[in-house]
């Protein structure tokens, strides 16, 4: 057993509510990392945060240092002449830029020349504009743990966008964020993602020699189960945050182009909507579509997901933690999704998944499912074996915690 890490662990904003794929994850993997670590929480913290939230934190870190910050509203007039300014006089990416915090660095420089801490983990790569240059002024070893490949997601937004003016925004964000992400990534000790394509890409795009590995996706296997509840017939999920761009692009797109078809093929088809902060163009599809349920922030997904015959995946924009599939998985509810929507997790198309790309195939294979009992409980009950077999926060956190000794070590 190696020895306890004094661990200060930089994020953008607490953990509560636990709500979104990536505080999913840290949440998990921190709670496994406390009990035989030292953990330090240095966040910002939104303003008019309740208090519980604060106190909540004592779940997965031993002391916490927050740092006021204040977000501009989504799509206010403040937030647009905000992004204006940005794309303007910035050469750093908006959702970059606006984690910059004086204070945030200022206290990581204080525990950094005082060596507080045997490793820094900078959760995500938002909170490394807060580290003294990138992390090449810290004398701390700095573990990088990339959820997402970044430039990524912003280039296959480009991709994808068809609105002219749209689209020179998102290539001057993706071209932004490679160069920032790069520097990022090749100034720290150490970095880690959650998928071996990241790991690759991040190898080759950027010619990183510190990327270190793949941490899998986790689920609470004993939260997340099969029920023996009746399945609506020609029911469909989608699970996400509903204000994050690849899940809104991947829902608008399957409601457009998708939906249509299925529809004819199945009057009765219901579709519900589940996730948190819904923005305008995904509540339009429910007032649009009495078929469709928005549900919005709910206490508990899980008898969403029970009671729906299949979830799906459209997105065609984004990367990072895919905890949607795990949960799905876990449940023993069958799963359709793009090969983007899947990418980087240890899933079989047929065995445990089904993939698809193209609307023609999306309706084939939510059609093969709606209309085999037996294909839906296999493909469901191979999910859940495979989540059982390899993939609770235990295991994840032990993958983890051996890149953090890693970390150390390179740094000595």
């Amino acid at each position: 057993m190696s020895d306890p890490l004094r661990i200060l662990w930089l994020k953008t904003g607490p953990l509560h509510p636990v709500d979104t794929g990536g505080k999913i994850r840290t949440f998990n993997m921190l709670r496994e990392l406390r009990k035989r670590h030292r953990v330090s929480y240095l966040s910002l913290l939104p303003a008019l945060s309740p208090e519980s939230i604060t106190r909540e934190a004592s779940a997965y870190s031993h002391d916490q240092l927050w740092v006021p910050w204040r977000e501009t509203p989504k799509f206010s007039w403040s937030f647009y002449a905000e992004v204006l300014n940005g794309v303007c006089f910035s050469s750093r990416p908006y959702i970059i830029d606006k984690y910059r915090s004086t204070f945030m660095e200022a206290h990581i420089s204080e525990a950094d020349e005082r060596h507080k801490h045997d490793l820094i983990v900078c959760d995500f790569l938002t909170p490394a504009v807060n580290l003294p240059g990138l992390g090449a002024f810290v004398r701390t070893p700095v573990l990088l743990f990339e959820h997402n490949v970044e430039a990524l997601i912003l280039k296959r937004h480009y991709e994808t966008e068809q609105n002219f003016f749209k689209g020179v925004f998102y290539k001057g964000q993706w071209k932004r964020m490679q160069h920032f992400e790069k520097e990022a990534c090749q100034s720290v000790t150490g970095v880690v993602a959650v998928s071996a394509p990241d790991v690759e890409l991040l190898r080759k795009d950027y010619g990183l020699t510190n990327v270190l590995g793949a941490v899998p996706t986790g689920v609470d296997i004993a939260h997340f189960k099969p029920e023996n509840i009746a399945r609506k017939p020609h029911s469909i999920a989608f699970l996400g945050s509903m204000d994050w761009m690849p899940n809104v692009e991947g829902v608008a797109w399957f409601a457009a182009d998708i939906l249509p078809a299925l529809k004819d093929k199945y009057p009765d088809l219901t579709v519900t909507i589940i996730g948190r902060n819904p923005v305008s163009k995904v509540k339009e599809l429910g007032r649009r579509h009495p078929f469709v349920h928005v549900t919005g922030t709910v206490d508990d997904v899980r008898p969403f997901l029970n009671a729906s015959e299949v979830m799906i995946v459209p997105l065609r924009v984004g990367g990072g933690t895919r905890l949607k599939i795990f949960e799905a998985l876990a449940t023993g509810i069958p799963c359709v999704s793009t090969r983007i929507g899947a990418e980087g997790l240890p899933v079989t198309h047929d065995q445990h998944i089904l993939l698809a790309d193209s609307p023609a195939e999306f309706v084939r294979e939510i059609s093969r499912l709606f209309e085999s009992r037996t294909l839906r409980e296999t493909i469901g009950m191979n999910g859940r074996v495979l989540v059982e077999r390899q993939f609770s926060w235990e295991s994840v956190a032990t993958v983890f915690e051996q890149y953090c000794h890693e970390t150390v070590a390179r740094k000595r």
